[in-house]
């Protein structure tokens, strides 16, 4: 099958994720800075090439004291980590519009495994420019501790300030390369 080029629109893009916070609500934020290299056939998405890197620096949660904490050596350690990537090593399809994408999720050093639960949206033509355009959704959940974000703090009615538990989504719109 032949394999094309697709180049995230970033600005009709969004990585985002959310975390217990307090053990009562959700912190909820996003990476405004990222690229990705997506070679695929849209038909059968199981022989693409997936690539993601994530500038940790363009962090927003709408709060820039708590953006400042998560960008320090408590957190993303970002002067020595400024990046997450991600590099997919097996894609299994669940339906005709549902794959497991399974590859190494790197954050702070460290790297490990994770799956991505992931639709293909579907294909438009752009009116503006005539060129084909795609959508990807998808999303995981990863354990922030086996990334070394390890900082907490105890909350005086019990429990903690922030929970382990990270659920990563993502919204994708890539345009087909020339």
């Amino acid at each position: 099958m032949t394999k094309t080029i697709w180049n995230v629109d970033t600005i009709h893009s969004e990585i985002g994720f959310s975390v217990k916070h307090m053990m009562i609500s959700k912190a909820k934020g996003s990476f405004n800075d990222f690229n990705a290299v997506i070679e695929a056939n849209l038909d059968d998405l199981t022989d693409s090439k997936v690539e993601v890197t994530i500038d940790v620096n363009s962090i927003d949660t709408r709060n820039k004291d708590r953006d400042d904490h998560l960008l320090s050596a408590d957190f993303f350690d970002a002067e020595n980590h400024p990046n997450i990537t991600f590099a997919a090593s097996s894609i299994t399809k669940k339906s005709s519009t549902i794959y497991d994408i399974t590859g190494d999720l790197t954050i702070r050093g460290t790297t490990k495994p994770v799956t991505l639960d992931v639709v293909v949206e579907g294909q438009s033509k752009d009116p503006m420019s005539g060129n084909m355009v795609a959508g990807f959704s998808g999303e995981t959940t990863i354990n922030r501790k086996d990334f070394g974000l390890t900082w907490n703090a105890a909350v005086e009615t019990g429990g903690v300030l922030v929970g382990e538990e990270v659920k990563i989504h993502f919204e994708i719109e890539a345009h087909k390369q020339a």
